[in-house]
């Protein structure tokens, strides 16, 4: 496939990122934001080729126990695979994207493309809890937020994980219901900017106006997320309210199902920069051909969509 792909740098992430749409003055501006998704699914299926490789090749789904290292700890995450017999229930044990950028935020971090130290973090659909956790011991402030009824696996994890003393950060955790308004303290507490003029002058300080200096202050984390099309839907919604012009998105997700992917891209498209981070910047013992890593970050209002179209047909 003859592709030329342009690179860029975003606010919050020092490394390189591969364009997926919504960047004010790229290649990309001009097409619609349905193009741009259909795009990044047929160049992602090209190259990945997902579906010629087996799933659940970092995990052990039948396990009641995943032990991982990580940040100098041996982490143990426990699983319940009995509930994967309730329908809609996949939060319940670990999948291959989890897995994946919890060690890519630790690569990054070591890396120093990226910075968690006090920021505050929110992590969306946080299932057993294995990517906040390590958000907590690279240094982040973190909320790990699910539904009710995953919030008692989800605590034991954290207590089990996080002794006092071991970690740089601190972790809490929160019931959040996705398309419901979110609590207030989640909400970045920074105001928006009415223009979004950032650029990387060292990997973790954006220029905002050329005059104030910010530190990115905000994070949202979500693996495997994006599974049915009534779920994005509520996803979106969800990281408009969260997020502001300051915030910094890193989602995770399964290649299975190109359908969904594709309208989650289109319907984030309208609000938000995009763009995927190549496997080469993943942590190198940790990849895998059926998961794909995204960075997004809100539109500046001059570029955005009219958010009452998302709040019209909840």
């Amino acid at each position: 496939m003859d592709t030329v792909e342009e690179i860029r740098r975003m606010s919050g992430y020092g490394g390189d990122v591969i364009v997926v749409g919504g960047f004010p003055a790229s290649e990309s501006e001009s097409e619609s934001e349905s193009d741009l998704a259909a795009g990044e699914i047929m160049v992602i299926w090209a190259i990945q080729g997902p579906t010629s490789f087996a799933p659940n090749a970092l995990v052990a789904q039948s396990s009641l126990e995943l032990r991982l290292d990580a940040c100098g700890h041996s982490l143990s995450i426990l699983q319940s695979p009995c509930s994967m017999n309730t329908p809609g229930v996949t939060g319940s044990v670990m999948w291959d994207s989890g897995v994946v950028l919890g060690k890519f935020l630790e690569h990054s971090v070591d890396s120093k493309v990226l910075s968690l130290d006090g920021k505050k973090i929110v992590e969306l659909g946080s299932g057993c809890g294995l990517v906040g956790c390590i958000a907590a011991l690279l240094g982040g402030n973190v909320v790990l937020t699910d539904l009710p009824d995953r919030l008692r696996l989800l605590n034991k994890n954290v207590q089990t994980n996080l002794h006092r003393g071991n970690t740089r950060g601190s972790a809490i955790v929160q019931e959040l219901v996705w398309g419901d308004d979110p609590d207030p303290d989640l909400i970045e507490p920074f105001p928006d900017y009415g223009t979004h003029l950032c650029f990387i002058s060292s990997p973790f300080v954006h220029t905002i106006s050329n005059t104030s200096f910010f530190a990115v202050h905000f994070v949202v984390l979500g693996s495997d997320v994006i599974y049915s099309e009534e779920a994005v839907h509520h996803l979106v919604k969800t990281l408009l309210q969260l997020c502001g012009h300051q915030t910094t998105i890193f989602l995770s997700g399964e290649l299975r199902n190109d359908a969904v992917l594709e309208y989650f891209l289109e319907s984030a498209l309208k609000y938000f920069a995009i763009g995927r981070v190549e496997q080469t910047q993943w942590h190198p013992d940790y990849r895998s051909r059926r998961v794909v890593l995204y960075v997004l970050e809100k539109k500046s209002k001059r570029c955005l969509t009219d958010e009452s179209s998302l709040n019209q047909s909840c």
